[in-house]
């Protein structure tokens, strides 16, 4: 670990107006931007394109949540919690320009975040599977994060030159946030693979359960694939670990998780039932009363 504490990092860069929730104490990402719809853009591919966006980031920060209490040393709990609280962050600025792209022309039609959040079943989401995977133990976590982020990663850099402004500076500011989680992951899985025997089992069982995953990812994004393998054939030789071991029982697989993560697409609204969990729990105070102000 480095002498760079998490807290005080965090205080040095705000000063005496430190805040953790997001949206305040921070930068706005999108002072001075035009969000008036550019011409040229297709506002219902710019609503799905954010739509997906938003909800990758929300499931996966949900499920980062449930880590709080159960992570193995305080810090980490709050690191995980920190990168949380920046995919709910990207999740609330995707959300709320995908309705605004919903009610292009049609004044006061789209949806709000917490509409697009907290009032969709589960198969209008549209969040790849891996996303919503359920927590396993720490090596689980932290190879998902490597996948999740990396995909992200390479995703949101060439977003950076959207024709849409606001979609370009959003995504600008996930690529600092995203080079800090994917490089906080991959950190963990050299330590984890490359460290005692039963932490190398971990990682090893881990990454077997999640590579096939990627499958879905390429699908859904082809233009990351060359990017993302690169940066994971890194991280496992200098973990030890054989990714081509890994490919060789990808094409093998028979178990259940691994045929759904081979043949399922949240892309579309095919999910498994873990979600349908997970959203229960996410939006179980916001449906008790719709009609709540805050």
């Amino acid at each position: 670990m480095t002498d760079d504490h998490v807290y005080l990092s965090l205080a040095e860069e705000h000063g005496d107006d430190t805040r953790w929730a997001f949206g305040t104490g921070f930068e706005d990402p999108l002072h001075g931007v035009d969000t008036t719809l550019p011409a040229g853009v297709d506002a219902d591919e710019l609503a799905a394109l954010c739509l997906a966006l938003a909800d990758d980031a929300l499931v996966a920060a949900q499920r980062l949540a449930q880590w709080v209490t159960l992570a193995p040393e305080l810090e980490e709990e709050v690191a995980l919690a920190n990168i949380g609280l920046d995919l709910l962050g990207q999740a609330r600025l995707l959300y709320a320009r995908a309705g605004q792209a919903e009610g292009h022309g049609e004044e006061g039609k789209g949806r709000d975040e917490d509409a697009l959040a907290y009032f969709r079943d589960p198969d209008e989401f549209r969040n790849v599977l891996l996303a919503e995977v359920p927590n396993g133990d720490f090596a689980h976590c932290v190879v998902k994060l490597l996948l999740l982020s990396s995909w992200r990663l390479a995703q949101l850099q060439q977003l950076t030159g959207h024709a849409d402004p606001v979609l370009a500076a959003v995504a600008h500011k996930g690529v600092s946030e995203l080079t800090y989680h994917r490089d906080h992951a991959a950190q963990w899985v050299v330590r984890l693979g490359d460290g005692t025997e039963e932490s190398t089992r971990r990682t090893r069982a881990a990454l077997a359960e999640l590579w096939p995953y990627r499958a879905e990812l390429y699908a859904a994004a082809p233009e990351t694939r060359d990017e993302v393998e690169a940066v994971l054939a890194q991280v496992l030789a200098a973990a030890h670990l054989d990714a081509t071991e890994l490919d060789a029982a990808e094409l093998g697989a028979s178990g259940e998780a691994t045929a759904q993560a081979l043949t399922g697409n949240g892309r579309s609204g095919e999910h498994t039932e873990h979600l349908t969990e997970l959203l229960a729990e996410l939006q179980g105070v916001a449906r008790s009363d719709p009609e709540a102000t805050w």
